[in-house]
């Protein structure tokens, strides 16, 4: 899956004598990734591109610890979506930066592959950022794919030379045949070379019923995280208590939730994490709604004040 793919590919693509700069919310598999590749570690704020220009600065100035000698290389390793905020990265800015900087871009898209931009081509193609300027393009099919396995997109170069050198891939066997043959499938209907629309209808149900869903779970008075357009949207639940009693009370209702805490947030930070599919139908998402504020009122997890419902007069709707 992704995990294996980032915890895999980073320590062939830099050792000792290299540096890693990180972002603070990356997910686990990144983490040990580069905590097996002997290269050196900076973590810099969630999303601020001004503090990893910082740390760019600093870390090209001061050079290797013991050797002085500059750095063999720089990676940064960001993601399109964070997988446990829902935030879309700060693509342009961190890509002009890098080249500013002549450090390299490693780009996790396991979240917004298939599933944003116009047509499903992932955060790049959301923001304007032309792929030749991403060194390191990462996926998993496991998600918009419905498949398994992970995938790393490149230049030619680096994809030769990973063949030739990853573990993973010299030593694992390879995915199957039906596996093989779901992901093209999952392509070719999101791409449109399937000969239909369906991609596109996909792609537009899943952005509406995602801005649908967060906007109904705010005014309710939920905390909710992520992005416009993010398919990801977390509710904070915060206290560790709260995070089997909305679960199972979810589960009561026939709504089935997944739940967040320590040691993948913060002690403090418990979250349910609600991930939005094309295939969901409008009434799935009212049916949800309805058993998630109930149970939002029974926890005490709504914490503002729902917006004011609309009522209308002489059929027009007023606010």
């Amino acid at each position: 899956m992704g995990y294996a793919t980032n915890s895999f590919i980073i320590p062939v693509l830099i050792g000792k004598g290299g540096l890693i700069i990180s972002d603070s919310l990356n997910h686990s598999s990144i983490i040990n990734g580069a905590r097996g590749s002997g290269a050196n570690i900076r973590i810099f704020q969630h999303n601020t591109p001004s503090h990893l220009e910082k740390i760019l600065r600093e870390e090209i100035a001061k050079r290797q610890t013991k050797t002085h000698k500059p750095w063999t290389k720089i990676i940064v390793i960001v993601e399109g979506i964070y997988s446990m905020e829902g935030e879309i990265c700060k693509l342009p800015e961190i890509v002009s930066i890098c080249k500013k900087y002549k450090a390299y871009v490693y780009l996790d898209e396991a979240h917004s592959i298939g599933a944003i931009g116009g047509t499903g081509r992932g955060v790049c193609e959301l923001l304007g950022v032309d792929t030749a300027d991403v060194d390191i393009m990462m996926g998993t099919f496991s998600k918009s794919f419905g498949s398994c396995g992970g995938y790393i997109a490149g230049s030619k170069e680096l994809i030769q030379y990973l063949k030739h050198h990853c573990p993973s891939h010299l030593y694992a066997t390879s995915i199957s045949t039906p596996s093989a043959q779901q992901i093209i499938s999952a392509i070719q209907v999101i791409l449109g070379d399937d000969g239909s629309n369906r991609g596109a209808q996909k792609l537009a149900r899943i952005r509406e019923n995602s801005n649908y869903f967060r906007t109904e779970l705010r005014n309710m008075g939920f905390k909710v995280l992520g992005d416009e357009d993010s398919p990801v949207m977390p509710i904070m639940l915060y206290n560790p208590a709260k995070i089997p009693a909305f679960s199972r009370e979810c589960l009561r209702e026939n709504v089935a939730i997944a739940v967040v805490g320590f040691p993948a947030t913060p002690l403090m930070l418990g979250r349910a994490r609600i991930c939005i599919s094309a295939s969901h139908s409008k009434p799935d998402l009212i049916k949800a709604l309805e058993v998630i504020s109930k149970v939002g009122d029974l926890t005490g997890i709504k914490y503002f004040p729902a917006a004011p419902e609309k009522q209308e007069k002489n059929g027009i709707k007023l606010v």
